[in-house]
């Protein structure tokens, strides 16, 4: 495969659908007839528009690399999230819900996205690429409908941790005691995504201030703008899920896997680490490896997202 730092990637624009029911997702397609079909499933905070569809100033976007790579390219925006239908849970005060979009909720969703996949590619099975918290929900449809899945990448996975080996010890919120929706400001993001970047090194992000990615991201909730400061209201059940992961307790039995696997981390990630893979493989999992150099969490958005890209896209054209 050619590497994407030399490829010039014809610019194309994806199809939009509303999957029915309830709730109404939206789904994402850049469309490659014939093409292996690839669902990209997003994380905690921001949606599939943002992280696998969003194009830097270098005009490339993830989704636009996977189609010049041959691949049917489609991802989907979680109950909660960009153009899907919000939860009931939104509209009320965030302590008299109960939390939204749990990992059991959520494989639901990817559940009836992959379906709707198969319909309309008319292709026995999917690739899946899933980011941080989008791995749990992830991991549980590829465990439970092995025959639908051809391979799966999961980067920056939140896998299960003793809570010896978490920062935050056994001082993890219980699922009960927390909202069912949180308000995020676009530096509250950005001090997220830089989290992981030692002293010393410049800004990794490819846009280091989200000069554009951030009013695109508080574009998503209608309301944001209205707030003061400006912000985007994020369901907690996926914060939840992670806290229960890094709890100790497993949300899915990764033995259970019958799926080829890819784990790819950044080398700075403090959310997947280096020990959190190991112990998964301690665990009888099989996998292979990638570790991207000089990138965190977010290694999507930042200026190595192209090492990245390369990994996972000949991850998944290993299975054609």
């Amino acid at each position: 495969m050619m590497s994407v730092t030399a490829l010039a990637v014809t610019v194309h624009q994806p199809q939009f659908f509303d999957l029915a029911g309830s709730p109404r997702l939206s789904v994402r397609r850049m469309e490659r007839k014939g093409g292996i079909p690839v669902l990209y499933v997003h994380g905690a905070t921001f949606s599939s528009a943002l992280s696998m569809g969003y194009r830097f100033a270098d005009g490339r976007s993830w989704e636009d690399q996977l189609h010049a790579d041959g691949f049917d390219a489609w991802s989907f925006d979680f109950e909660g999230f960009g153009r899907s239908a919000r939860p009931v849970a939104f509209a009320k005060p965030a302590d008299q819900s109960p939390l939204p979009l749990r990992a059991m909720d959520a494989t639901q969703q990817i559940a009836r996205v992959a379906a709707f996949i198969c319909e309309k590619s008319g292709a026995p099975q999917i690739a899946i690429i899933a980011h941080s918290w989008g791995t749990i929900p992830a991991m549980r449809y590829a465990i439970d409908h092995a025959a639908f899945v051809s391979r799966i990448a999961l980067f920056g996975p939140i896998l299960r941790r003793q809570p010896s080996a978490n920062p935050a010890g056994n001082n993890l919120p219980a699922p009960g005691a927390m909202p069912a929706w949180r308000l995020l400001t676009v530096e509250e993001q950005r001090l997220r995504f830089v989290h992981d970047t030692p002293k010393g090194y410049a800004d990794v992000l490819a846009e280091p201030m989200l000069d554009h990615w951030g009013p695109t991201w508080l574009a998503t909730d209608p309301a944001a703008v209205g707030r003061t400061p400006p912000a985007v209201k994020v369901p907690t059940g996926p914060q939840s899920d992670v806290f229960t992961m890094f709890g100790g307790a497993d949300l899915y039995d990764p033995k259970n896997l019958k799926t080829p696997l890819l784990v790819a981390r950044g080398e700075w990630d403090n959310l997947c680490t280096a020990g959190d893979v190991a112990a998964l493989q301690a665990r009888g999992v099989a996998l292979s490896e990638a570790v991207i150099p000089e990138s965190g969490h977010l290694a999507h958005i930042e200026r190595n997202r192209a090492k990245l890209w390369t990994a996972i896209n000949s991850f998944l054209r290993s299975a054609s």
